[in-house]
């Protein structure tokens, strides 16, 4: 594939996945406010605090924000956060629940391949399922890592979902009830289209993060088997896996 062609799939796709994403957004907040009053914020906050440094104040910049779930959970511990999304609204409805929840956080509608921060900016990076999206990982994770301070951490959870096995049977009250026809089409398409240009994850995620000069590369693959121990509406079928690292 020439250069030409990188950048016109690489555009395609990320146009996909805004339309995506703003088709889902008001149902996926609810979701994700649900969430954040669940069992579910004290197990996300376990995982993240076996990898951010043990002290208040952190600057922490979660990519691929979302709705904002990662903000809220970690600003309400002391942290001051930065939201960013390629789907503007997305960030709209992180802005209104971060005036209803009193919880405040910086959002933007930006790039998660090229985020418009200077270099040493953030103590630490956060991300959930949201690397799989990108059809240049590789720029992605070299530009996460100039972000970084020095000694700064990356925290992703992600998982191989381009590569993942037909989903099984849900509780009805599960979030992916709601999707419809149309957004599963879109979603299954997104998938054969990412599959070509990415590797077999965690392993290519670990090659690609040594290759942008990260050190004390972590691997956690039994990660989802205490985040989602139960079949409920937020449980996810797909393995995931968290990857830490510094800088």
């Amino acid at each position: 594939m020439n250069e030409v062609n990188d950048i016109n799939l690489n555009k395609k796709i990320k146009e996909e996945v805004t339309d995506y994403w703003s088709s889902r957004a008001e149902i996926f907040n609810e979701l994700k406010i649900q969430e954040l009053n669940s069992d579910m914020r004290g197990r996300w906050l376990k995982e993240l605090r076996t990898y951010l440094p043990a002290k208040k104040g952190l600057k922490i910049l979660d990519i691929g924000t979302g709705t904002g779930f990662f903000c809220f959970l970690l600003g309400a511990e002391g942290h001051d956060l930065t939201g960013i999304d390629l789907t503007e609204k997305m960030i709209l409805e992180a802005r209104k629940s971060s005036s209803i929840l009193g919880i405040p956080a910086e959002f933007y509608v930006m790039d998660a391949e090229m985020p418009d921060f200077p270099d040493n900016s953030f103590d630490a990076i956060v991300t959930r399922n949201v690397a799989w999206t990108l059809p240049d990982l590789k720029k992605a994770y070299e530009k996460w890592h100039d972000l970084l301070k020095e000694d700064g951490v990356l925290i992703n959870f992600d998982g191989d979902y381009s590569r993942e096995n037909e989903q099984q049977k849900l509780p009805e009250n599960h979030a992916h009830s709601k999707i419809t026809q149309e957004q599963w089409s879109a979603y299954e398409h997104l998938k054969t289209e990412l599959r070509p240009i990415s590797n077999p994850r965690p392993a290519w995620d670990v090659q690609l993060l040594k290759s942008a000069g990260f050190k004390e590369i972590r691997l956690d693959e039994q990660v989802g088997d205490r985040i989602y121990s139960e079949i409920n509406q937020f449980y996810n079928p797909t393995p995931i896996f968290t990857i830490a690292a510094r800088k």
